[in-house]
């Protein structure tokens, strides 16, 4: 992973299935877009890390940053990767906008069924890593 990453709440969000769902219609081109108001300061050093979101104050799934383009109204869209990655669920607050996040702060990926970590209830995941197990 690079060294620089950020962090943004998934607002609306209560699982990592239900990103999924409300990226799917963005998706082409091997890449999903979200838009932004304003670009990173940091962005150059961020085209390579990942955006970590944040759902029910913890971070819990990542997407690799691809670039960052400027729309045609002035804001920013983020490239993302499409795929998204569990990671060893950590708490984090709910902020607006975004935070940078160092590399060696980042929590590391899952490695486990990361499918299966997926697909799991919201209730039964945030369990598990209120319990330190996922």
């Amino acid at each position: 992973m690079a060294t620089l990453h950020i962090t943004k709440p998934a607002v609306g969000c209560d699982s990592i299935a239900r990103i999924r769902q409300r990226q799917a219609p963005r998706i082409a081109d091997g890449e999903v877009t979200i838009t932004t108001r304003y670009r990173p300061t940091r962005h150059e050093e961020l085209i390579g890390g990942s955006i970590f979101w944040i759902i029910k104050h913890r971070l819990v799934v990542r997407q690799r940053i691809l670039g960052f383009v400027e729309s045609d109204d002035g804001r920013w869209n983020i490239r993302l990767d499409p795929r998204l990655i569990p990671v060893r669920a950590r708490p984090k607050r709910a902020h607006q906008g975004w935070r940078y996040l160092k590399g060696e702060d980042a929590p590391a990926d899952f490695d486990g069924d990361e499918d299966g970590i997926a697909e799991m209830p919201a209730k039964m995941l945030n369990e598990l890593a209120r319990l330190g197990l996922v």
